[in-house]
């Protein structure tokens, strides 16, 4: 569990050091513009916002967006299609992560894990909009899957018009382009079990399979539950760039999440109040998740965020 630091030791560390401190200035100057100022700003989701007028002027609405927000079919689409990708992620996605950081950590022949580790590594380091280019590219109708199927007598299909396929298609994306990225995290934590563990285990008998499931699991057990409660408290928040760059009309019933529909709604359509009302549904449900899962964490295993 994360305890709380004296103030007077963060004083006195800040006297010591005071370089390292100044470091976090772009970090605290980046939280600061970006996510805490712009708080302010959801006064609008209870206005009639009009950009001529600005906040101040324009006309105050009270909770005619939130009843309008529920009341309207595409909420619950988009709201359908979010928690259904977001659970498929933490379903599929995020024990993938760990799954190939355990076989990663058994692979003992140095030179094949660091050559495996920088080709896993690499799509991490791609833009969504050349990742998008590159899964439609080979799931296009001449593409190498659609060729491949052709060898079997199937006809040519435009998966990314399919519906059906949409989901997978996203979730196998973002497992190629993000597992091996999250591997860095389990990894670390996995350096730090106490060698000493796993040599009384082989003395006792135990084979890689029995360490594996109770030595290094349970040793990094704290971490994977930190990096969970993260993931609750962004259900609702899925890669905009991902779905905005692999979707298309076609698609909208399965495709279309909150992210997706704020941007078409609010920015393309100038229903600014409207939408603002959205993200703040959003980030009310997100922050509630994190607060309840923390909770559970702390009651079943003892890691928590705070």
């Amino acid at each position: 569990m994360i305890s709380a630091v004296k103030p007077e030791s963060v004083w006195k560390n800040m006297k010591k050091n005071p370089l390292l401190y100044l470091m976090l200035i772009p970090g605290i100057l980046f939280f600061l513009v970006y996510r805490y100022i712009p708080i302010g700003g959801l006064v609008i989701a209870f206005q009639d916002y009009k950009i001529h007028r600005g906040i101040m002027n324009s006309d105050w609405a009270g909770l005619r967006h939130f009843k309008y927000l529920f009341a309207s079919n595409d909420f619950y689409t988009i709201t359908k299609n979010t928690l259904i990708l977001s659970g498929l992620d933490l379903l599929i996605v995020f024990p993938a992560a760990i799954v190939l950081s355990l076989m990663l950590n058994e692979v003992r022949a140095m030179a094949f894990k660091r050559t495996i580790q920088s080709v896993i590594y690499m799509p991490h380091f791609l833009s969504w909009v050349i990742v998008g280019g590159m899964v439609t590219a080979f799931l296009s109708m001449g593409g190498p899957l659609n060729q491949f199927l052709g060898m079997f007598g199937r006809e040519p299909t435009i998966f990314m018009q399919e519906s059906s396929y949409f989901r997978s298609i996203v979730i196998s994306s973002s497992i190629w382009k993000e597992v091996g990225w999250s591997t860095i995290i389990y990894l670390a934590a996995m350096s730090g079990v106490n060698p000493a563990l796993y040599e009384a285990a082989r003395m006792d008998g135990a084979g890689r399979m029995r360490m594996m499931w109770n030595i290094t699991i349970p040793s990094i057990l704290p971490t994977i539950m930190i990096l969970f409660l993260l993931r609750i408290g962004h259900l609702l928040d899925l890669s905009f760039e991902q779905i905005f760059v692999l979707y298309n009309p076609a698609v909208y019933d399965v495709a279309d999440v909150i992210d997706t529909y704020i941007y078409r709604t609010g920015i393309m359509q100038g229903f600014y109040s409207y939408t603002a009302a959205i993200g703040m549904f959003k980030s009310v449900v997100g922050f509630v998740l994190l607060v309840g899962a923390n909770y559970m964490s702390r009651r079943m295993t003892g890691s928590s965020l705070y």
